[in-house]
């Protein structure tokens, strides 16, 4: 919980981008801690509510046929794995499995994933083409790292709007340069019209 972390200058608070809000505030937080695991989040995707009835609050994505299921997923990765906060990591082959047992059982009309991780093409790469209407977009390709954005700046310039700047005492970046983007673009655009294809354009060519 990075909000309430010893090391956040700003206790309960979180910001992704100079003088913006606080993303933390009246989030609603399904799972926490230790119970953030590959094997819950696979449960989650899969609708497997058995599985994570003594973690969280229980919730998974109970979707249907005619469902549209965005996924977006931040951490650390490396060649085929994702990591995660507690306990083993997450493996490109588990996340193929969870798909196509979703898939086979009509839990979704379409599926867009969003990667946040180095080597994150590695989850998909020559893994996806057998699937249907299901879309994965990543940080990296399956070789390069992923990289941070709004980083400490020196000398440390004032705040254009009360939110801190990157470098007020933050001390670390506020995002990902992929994340950020993307979030950035949702912010300001038609999301009713713009599509997948062109926040892909716009996010790869920032």
């Amino acid at each position: 919980d990075i909000a309430n972390a010893p090391n956040n200058p700003h206790p309960g608070k979180i910001f992704n981008r100079p003088g913006g809000p606080d993303n933390y505030k009246g989030l609603q937080i399904d799972y926490r801690g230790s119970d953030v695991t590959a094997q819950t989040f696979l449960a989650v995707l899969t609708a497997n509510a058995s599985a994570v009835a003594r973690k969280g609050n229980g919730k998974v994505i109970n979707s249907g046929p005619n469902d549209r299921v965005f996924v977006f997923y931040s951490d650390h990765g490396a060649p085929g794995v994702l990591g995660m906060p507690s306990d083993e990591f997450l493996y490109a082959d588990q996340l193929h499995k969870a798909i196509k047992h979703k898939r086979q059982n009509n839990g979704f009309k379409e599926m867009v994933l969003y990667i946040e991780a180095c080597e994150s093409g590695s989850m998909f790469d020559g893994l996806l083409e057998r699937y249907v209407s299901v879309l994965g977009v990543t940080a990296s390709n399956q070789y390069e790292s992923s990289w941070g954005t709004y980083c400490p700046r020196w000398p440390p310039q004032p705040s254009p709007s009360p939110g801190p700047a990157p470098d007020m005492g933050m001390g670390t970046c506020l995002g990902d340069l992929f994340s950020v983007a993307w979030m950035e673009n949702a912010d300001t655009s038609d999301l009713t019209a713009e599509t997948l294809h062109t926040q892909f354009q716009l996010v790869r060519d920032r």
